[in-house]
């Protein structure tokens, strides 16, 4: 597939590992740094969705995306490890979690601009998994391409993910894009309750904030591990 990601928002916080292994499957390793394992919440919008080589539909390759991930590796091959996906169309929501078994979700989202900040708005439809999302958030500083061993690395340059499909088996999906152009930048979470909709407890310390304005990205069929 091809995808586009746009207006992209990084939100990390470190929490014990403690709290995530029961989480993780044995099947993965739950990656740390310094100690610490990263709960990330990531609002953005997807463009450009389509099979390679078959136009992209307005109606069908475009809507919100927002995730809660950890990070996880097989092998010394660090990726990541989806709690949940929201999206904002109920098409592809069937189609991951019928093809990937992914804990996707349909929404209602609303995403605008204004200069530089994105309003970002989400309501899972209804159920027990039922949560709510709502951010406005913009860029700080210079784009630049994360330094390999640093944290923002660590975070973000990740080239597949991990799941366990419909008959509980392991599989990697490769993923491929350019290093990520992030910025700093600055948040205002007004309402936050993906994390408790997966059994997540969140620090209360601010989280750490990473922007990025477009990263064009190929994906290819998964394979078992």
């Amino acid at each position: 597939m091809t995808q586009t990601w746009n207006d992209l928002l990084f939100a990390h916080w470190a929490v014990d590992p403690g709290e995530l292994r029961s989480r993780i499957p044995g099947d993965f390793e739950l990656d740390l740094y310094d100690g610490k394992a990263w709960i990330g919440i990531v609002p953005f919008y997807m463009t450009n969705v389509s099979a390679r080589g078959v136009p992209s539909l307005p109606w069908i390759s475009e809507f919100p995306e927002l995730n809660v991930r950890t990070y996880v590796s097989v092998a010394d091959r660090p990726g990541v490890y989806f709690f949940s996906l929201d999206a904002g169309s109920a098409l592809a929501v069937r189609t991951a979690r019928a093809l990937l078994n992914l804990p996707y979700f349909s929404a209602i989202m609303q995403v605008s601009t204004h200069g530089d900040t994105v309003a970002y708005d989400s309501r899972r439809n209804g159920g027990r998994h039922r949560a709510e999302f709502a951010a406005t958030y913009e860029p700080s500083g210079r784009a630049a391409a994360p330094t390999p061993g640093t944290l923002e690395y660590f975070l973000t340059e990740r080239y597949c993910l991990y799941n366990r499909n419909h008959r509980k088996v392991p599989y990697r999906l490769e993923i491929h894009h350019l290093p990520w152009p992030l910025q700093r930048a600055e948040a205002r979470l007004a309402r936050n309750e993906l994390a408790a909709a997966n059994g997540l407890s969140l620090p209360s310390a601010p989280p750490l904030l990473h922007f990025s304005k477009r990263q064009d990205v190929v994906a290819w069929a998964p394979t078992s591990i």
